[in-house]
């Protein structure tokens, strides 16, 4: 075992939560995957196979999309719309109506996680194509069925799910027009916390009840990034889940740019 394997193993086992964790330096090689291929609900991380698929597949990013909250399950084929209480982003409710640019959507989707402009830019890209793109990748365990908040598709069990391999694999098949915008993100209680202030991290978190996520790409200075994914569940808040993901992070750093020098 690596001396970040150790490491790794030591604060998994420090948990009864389950912890999943997927490591890929690209300057070195070096992997380190600790039930890096258990599937969990994506939460918000589903949005980075959304992101990679709308330059994957060359769409029109200049294109118009009419802001509109009804959408269509997957479960019944009846109509639901987000609640904006349950949404990050309250600015996708002030355009109601109006034709926003889907580049400003994938924007909104990632850099505040909004949910509203998730299934609008899903509704434009189709669910088959998205989890397509992610197959023609090697991502082979996610799994893109449907938008956010299809509470009838969730009650029959149809939900998104990925693995910490598998967003890795997403982050570095990922542009760079599409890393600039997950280095806006604003939500950075996870992997960015655990590293030295001013570090540039390219990254998505996603939490729903008794799950918490991030997955990064982490730039030090001087040399290439690496790939790092920790999904986890049964931690009772996002708060406590995050302690764990900033210890993972920073252990990963010292691992890899601390003892390097």
């Amino acid at each position: 075992m690596s001396s970040l394997e150790q490491a790794l193993a030591l604060i998994l086992a420090a948990h009864t939560q389950a912890i999943g964790v997927s490591f890929h330096d690209l300057q070195t090689g070096e992997r380190v995957e600790l039930r890096a291929r258990e599937s969990l609900h994506a939460a918000s991380t589903m949005k980075l196979a959304v992101l990679l698929a709308a330059y994957r597949l060359r769409v029109n990013l200049e294109k118009p999309v009419r802001v509109e909250n009804r959408f269509t399950s997957i479960a019944d084929g009846s109509a639901f719309a987000v609640d904006p209480k349950e949404d990050d982003d309250p600015w996708p409710y002030t355009q109601l109506g109006k034709d926003v640019p889907l580049r400003v959507l994938l924007e909104r989707m990632i850099v505040r996680s909004s949910n509203l402009a998730t299934n609008l830019v899903m509704r434009r890209l189709q669910a088959s194509r998205i989890e397509g793109v992610c197959r023609d990748l090697g991502a082979s365990d996610v799994r893109i069925l449907r938008g956010v908040e299809d509470l009838k598709a969730h009650e029959k069990g149809l939900d998104n799910t990925a693995t910490p391999r598998d967003l890795g694999v997403l982050l570095e098949a990922m542009p760079p027009e599409a890393i600039e915008i997950l280095v806006r993100q604003e939500f950075n209680e996870g992997i960015p916390a655990g590293l030295p202030p001013g570090t540039r991290v390219a990254h998505k978190t996603g939490d729903i009840t008794r799950h918490y996520h991030d997955a990064a790409l982490v730039f030090p200075p001087g040399r290439k990034p690496y790939v790092l994914v920790v999904m986890t569940r049964g931690f009772e808040t996002k708060e406590e889940a995050s302690v764990a993901v900033r210890e993972i992070s920073r252990a990963a750093w010292q691992s890899t740019v601390d003892s390097a020098r």
